[in-house]
């Protein structure tokens, strides 16, 4: 179009013959040039765009049940995690299983026969992912669970994040020495996009959806808060309790989470369903002028929605 242009304007503007020679000479040296100017802009023209287009997940799995059992070495920021993971295959027979694990030990792997474990093959060489030989082909639709046996370690994954989350570690330990006074001892969780992979093996991909089942076992001064109901908490030893969280929805791995720590619980009501707000101690005292308006919002987001809360915990 450029070069069009110009020819156009030259033959416009012409006021005599001596004028329109002199073009003609101009263009004589200056069209080989515009030509091929002319050729490269049409070709960079219909180079396609680089495409935002991102395809769903292809899947050979689908998650159905998580069940976890961690416990927690605060000295050198690792959880020791014994997984039972219930699947079935997507579409088509497989006897192969890939999960997300990254920088992991993996101590066992077992295909879980009634109430006896069959040891399986696997392969985690590049300390990403845990290719599993399920030893014989599973039918579309038939559950099956395997066991894993596992220490993740975070603070030594060295797994990048996104532009929106730079880390991508998902387990953080604050403080776990006490080294900083006043600062609070906590541990919990951020999954978003990929890093629930990092603290226990799963498909970490958002089409993915499963109920889960997390056991922590913790010092018995602190509080925990997971996924779903508390359903169970027993001692487990000298100085520590096992707390059970129990979700029965369906949902995302890069949703589950933990939080544990020297939380103060203050419980409200909506609709006779208990609305608990977990705070440090010293904001404690404020936890209604924080999250006092919380029962408003749960009358007004349902009928927005058309999705019933059942139970609300508000950890700040």
């Amino acid at each position: 179009m450029q070069t069009r242009f110009l020819l156009a304007e030259i033959r416009f503007i012409q006021p005599s013959p001596l004028y329109f020679t002199s073009s003609v000479r101009l263009l004589h040296h200056f069209l080989p040039g515009l030509l091929i100017l002319a050729i490269l802009s049409s070709a960079s023209a219909q180079q396609p765009a680089a495409s935002s287009y991102r395809a769903t997940e292809r899947r050979v799995n689908n998650l159905v049940h998580t069940r976890l059992d961690l416990q927690f070495d605060y000295a050198k920021r690792y959880a020791y995690g014994k997984e039972w993971l219930t699947l079935k295959p997507h579409a088509y027979p497989t006897d192969s299983l890939r999960l997300d694990a990254k920088g992991m030990d993996i101590k066992a792997v077992a295909l879980v026969n009634g109430t006896s474990m069959q040891p399986l093959k696997y392969a985690y060489t590049d300390q990403r992912n845990l290719r599993v030989n399920l030893g014989r082909e599973m039918p579309p639709g038939a559950a099956y669970t395997v066991y894993i046996e596992y220490t993740a370690k975070p603070d030594e994954a060295n797994v990048k994040g996104s532009a929106a989350i730079l880390e991508a570690k998902g387990l953080y330990f604050i403080n776990p020495d006490s080294a900083v006074a006043g600062k609070p001892v906590q541990i919990w969780t951020q999954g978003e996009t990929e890093g629930s992979s990092v603290w226990f093996p799963t498909i970490d991909r958002p089409n993915q959806k499963t109920t889960s089942e997390i056991s922590l076992t913790v010092p018995s001064k602190y509080v925990t808060l997971s996924n779903g109901a508390l359903v169970q908490q027993k001692p487990a030893g000298a100085g520590l309790r096992t707390d059970t969280w129990k979700m029965e929805q369906p949902h995302a791995p890069y949703l589950f989470m933990l939080a544990i720590g020297d939380f103060r619980i203050t419980k409200d009501t909506w609709r006779g369903k208990e609305v608990s707000y977990y705070l440090e101690p010293k904001f404690a005292p404020q936890a209604r002028a924080i999250f006092g308006k919380t029962p408003q919002m749960l009358e007004f987001f349902p009928n927005a929605s058309a999705w019933s809360f059942r139970g609300i915990n508000m950890p700040r």
